[in-house]
């Protein structure tokens, strides 16, 4: 069974410079690569920045983006964080179940009739837990799967959209809740306060434009990202500030959640938010390597082996196909990082079986060598591997196992 772990005082030792990645080499080196480390000072780093830029506000942790339930618990132990965004209900089940987090909140609707039924048949579960609604449709097939009568009361979060539809760039954000006016709000918690049966006790509003969108990207991009930042903030504070107030006009709520890890400062800034998601910012994939406001440290990594030298001047690893969701584009693509200067090839890109790469450092590899890469986003990582080896400086300090080491995959 595995336990948390315990974050060190010292942050030394996390910065992307050689004594880094030669430290994580030495450490690692009777570990054959494939091999993912988890750099326990660098993660310790990151639960301090997202504490400092939360500025007093507490901390949900979004569960997808680690999928290591180890390092959950452990940032869990941390001061600034309570309570956990899980991707799914089966998810929240087994988290329940295994680690004993008693506030989970279901981050996307659910339509699992099988697990709806476990939730109602684990009375403990169902006051741990709280499914996330967006329309009527949602609490008709909870209440299809089983009636008011034969279950336990089911805590519910209304999710707004927190989307902005631009006059000048059109519909800016994620395509989630169709409930994006106060009205709307208003609306589904009246009918919500009218259905026996279940309690909302929660409002979320999921910013991707801001949280997920990088807005450091070269002079144009990023000038154009920052204004679409600011006016889209603006509105949706406004916005926000009026709709959980009509809520809270119908039913108390316990919660109010917002922001993601690229958006702390303006969401906790917003006085109708009680609490802020987080996850990605912990591990620091290289998707968040462009944002003005913070710089995380790559805590988890990767190492592949060198399993041939096609021309002198090449390397080609084992595998390295490990694509992040998202729009096709190179940025969707693991980068490697040490030795330096490699790349990939155009023609070839990261592959299933393997990934060649070119550049200055190529040339300077062998045959049993190994390279170091981030992937592009923070928990996705874990789908690959069964294990993270945990790493305090120059020294292994133990392993721990990822959601699909530990046999669970949850979409």
């Amino acid at each position: 069974m595995p336990t948390a772990f315990v974050l060190p005082d010292s942050l030394a030792g996390w910065r992307t410079s050689a004594s880094h990645w030669e430290s994580l080499s030495a450490a690692t080196a009777s570990i054959d690569p494939p091999l993912a480390v988890l750099s326990l000072p660098a993660l310790a780093a990151n639960a301090r920045m997202l504490r400092e830029r939360a500025a007093g506000t507490r901390i949900r942790v979004a569960s997808k983006s680690l999928r290591v339930r180890s390092a959950l618990e452990s940032v869990l132990a941390q001061p600034g964080f309570e309570g956990v965004l899980a991707y799914t209900l089966a998810e929240a089940l087994w988290l329940s179940r295994t680690s004993g987090i008693d506030d989970i909140v279901v981050g996307y609707p659910t339509a699992d009739r099988a697990s709806l039924r476990a939730l109602f048949q684990d009375a403990d579960a169902s006051r741990r837990i709280t499914l996330m609604v967006d329309s009527v449709e949602h609490l008709d097939l909870v209440d299809a799967v089983a009636a008011p009568a034969n279950r336990p009361p089911v805590r519910v979060c209304l999710e707004l959209d927190a989307s902005w539809d631009s006059r000048l760039l059109g519909h800016v954000g994620t395509w989630r809740s169709p409930v994006h006016t106060v009205e709307q709000a208003r609306t589904l918690a009246e009918q919500v306060a009218r259905r026996p049966g279940f309690e909302l006790v929660g409002m979320m509003a999921y910013e991707g434009q801001l949280a997920g969108v990088a807005d450091d990207s070269g002079p144009a991009g990023g000038a154009v990202i920052r204004w679409m930042k600011r006016r889209s903030a603006a509105e949706l504070a406004e916005r926000r500030a009026l709709a959980v107030a009509a809520v809270r006009g119908v039913a108390e709520l316990e919660f109010v959640n917002g922001g993601g890890t690229g958006s702390l400062e303006t969401t906790t800034a917003d006085d109708s938010v009680t609490e802020v998601a987080a996850g990605s910012g912990l591990f620091g994939p290289h998707l968040f390597d462009h944002y003005r406001n913070f710089s995380p440290a790559p805590a988890a990594v990767f190492a592949l082996p060198v399993v041939r030298k096609p021309r002198p001047h090449l390397a080609t690893l084992l595998g390295g196909g490990w694509v992040a969701s998202g729009p096709p584009g190179a940025d969707r693509l693991p980068i490697a990082v040490w030795p330096e200067g490699l790349r990939m090839l155009p023609r070839e890109m990261a592959g299933e079986v393997q990934t060649p790469l070119a550049g200055p450092g190529a040339a300077a590899l062998a045959v049993g060598d190994r390279v170091w890469l981030r992937h592009a986003k923070a928990g996705e990582l874990a789908e690959h591997v069964n294990d993270f080896v945990l790493v305090d400086g120059a020294e292994v300090v133990g392993t721990v196992p990822s959601y699909r080491g530990e046999g669970m995959a949850f979409l």
